[in-house]
């Protein structure tokens, strides 16, 4: 095991803050880091991933689906992550989007969401219903988040691109929940990642706190009345926690600290960190701190806000999902011009649909064109005109002339019986891995199953792994060409 070098200001600063605590919290980064997987419950229960996979798990206390894993099991080397079965997530980071509480139904923001890891933890507790907005200000970490959500196959997820300023007055009161996992300086996680202890420098802390104070007042104009919002750091930094929220409560007299309930490891705010104090400095104290040395996690503050109004009779409760309304027909949209003689590509997507799938699982009502792709849009948007949509909703696919080209996140999206042929492997059949690499495969032609009697065995076919799929191919004589994305295989 390397030794972990702390910056001295760091030290400094820890040893003034914890006291006679320090010496525990330092000697937390002399022990390995731990690892941690979290269930993608939009595919499975926890306990039925526990009996398929062989890897030596151990529960994390604050989530029912998150577990601690070796580093010898190497989960993303595995068929059943390229299934979409998992995350790996850092434990404390789970905390968060679990204390959001989001229920089926929400209209839940993720504003600050790539890579994606608290995305998908709240497309898991939404099960499909309301609308799940995921915002990230940088054009190279959204290609990660879009990755991410289309491998966990969420289906009611709009992926925005766009500084946050730019959304306060579109969803101006329009969330239920809003989760601001701030950008800040890291120090909780400098024993998972080496390379932020050494850049750390001890302006960080002020530097970012300017930044999170202007997110956690953007984020506090979009959430509705009696909403709630979760602010959470990977940071120990009081002028990034404590002090935030302080202030923040001070200049927003609707809002409230929710206490967040006592848990094994979980320790409170520190309100006697701001120096004098005053105002409400003291509701801190309901805010939660999670320490290296006394759980099974890295660092991370987790401050759960409540907006003291009422919720209007027609926003409070959970909302059913339901696809945009057919009145306003979609736009299609582009660079390019539609040709007068082209198709659209709604007919080529139905003509796939009646020819390759059991079942459509999306309403007609809710597609919306950008050009020849085709994606599957939750209902209640408002108008984003202006915006920055990287995904008005589900991808899925494209319209070349009269023929579809089905999505990778259409295939990650569907479950098994919703394609009429399928063919699964087990994840330790060789030609499982074979698949992910993009590999041409030979199989019998019972192999093969189809939705019903009468289904021609040509054409499209959802490849799944112990059932969950993974990706299309095509079927024809018993030779499977292979579909699998060339920048999503097995390396």
């Amino acid at each position: 095991m390397t030794v972990l070098m702390l910056p001295e200001a760091f030290l400094d600063k820890m040893e003034r803050l914890l006291g006679a605590e320090s010496a525990d919290f330092l000697a937390s980064y002399h022990k390995e880091r731990l690892y941690g997987l979290r269930v993608n419950s939009l595919k499975l229960k926890p306990s039925r991933f526990q009996e398929l996979t062989k890897f030596r798990l151990e529960p994390v206390p604050w989530t029912e689906t998150g577990f601690y894993y070796r580093e010898e099991d190497r989960p993303g080397k595995h068929p059943h992550y390229h299934a979409g079965l998992y995350y790996i997530q850092e434990p404390s980071a789970m905390a968060p989007a679990e204390l959001l509480d989001v229920r089926p139904g929400d209209r839940v923001l993720d504003l600050c969401a790539a890579p994606g890891g608290k995305t998908t933890q709240l497309a898991g507790k939404l099960q499909g219903t309301g609308v799940l907005v995921a915002n990230d200000v940088h054009p190279d970490r959204v290609k990660a988040l879009v990755k991410n959500i289309e491998l966990s196959g969420v289906r009611n997820a709009v992926v925005l691109n766009e500084n946050p300023d730019k959304l306060v007055e579109p969803f101006a009161g329009y969330f239920d929940k809003i989760l601001v996992d701030a950008p800040c300086s890291g120090e909780g996680m400098f024993r998972k990642e080496e390379d932020m202890a050494k850049a750390w420098r001890p302006d960080w802390p002020g530097k970012y706190a300017a930044i999170q104070r202007i997110l956690l007042r953007q984020a506090a104009r979009m959430l509705r009345s009696g909403g709630r919002l979760v602010y959470s750091t990977c940071t120990f930094s009081p002028e990034e926690n404590e002090a935030i929220i302080a202030e923040f409560l001070e200049a927003h007299p609707l809002f409230e600290v929710e206490p967040i309930p006592e848990r094994s490891g979980w320790m409170p705010g520190r309100p006697d960190w701001l120096g004098e104090q005053g105002g409400r400095a003291a509701e801190v104290a309901g805010t939660a701190k999670l320490w290296p040395h006394r759980l099974e996690g890295e660092g991370h503050f987790v401050a759960v806000l409540r907006h003291r109004g009422q919720a209007a009779p027609e926003e409070a409760g959970a909302r059913p999902f339901v696809t945009q309304a057919a009145a306003k027909a979609p736009r299609r949209e582009g660079k390019r011009p539609a040709k007068a003689a082209a198709a659209d590509p709604r007919e080529a997507l139905a003509r796939f649909a009646a020819e390759q799938l059991a079942a459509a699982p999306y309403d007609a009502a809710g597609l919306v064109c950008r050009g020849e792709h085709v994606y599957a849009a939750p209902m209640g948007l408002p108008p984003l005109d202006g915006v920055r949509v990287i995904r008005p909703g589900w991808y899925l696919g494209s319209a070349a002339g009269q023929r579809f080209v089905p999505s990778h996140a259409l295939a990650m999206g569907l479950r098994a019986e919703e394609a009429l042929r399928t063919v699964t492997f087990t994840a330790d059949d060789p030609r499982a891995v074979r698949y992910l690499k993009g590999e041409t495969l030979m199989h019998a032609p019972d192999e093969l199953r189809t939705a019903g009697e009468g289904v021609p065995a040509k054409g499209y076919c959802l490849v799944c792994i112990d059932g969950f799929p993974a990706g299309w191919a095509k079927w024809q004589d018993g030779l499977l060409k292979n579909e699998y994305p060339p920048g999503w295989r097995w390396t």
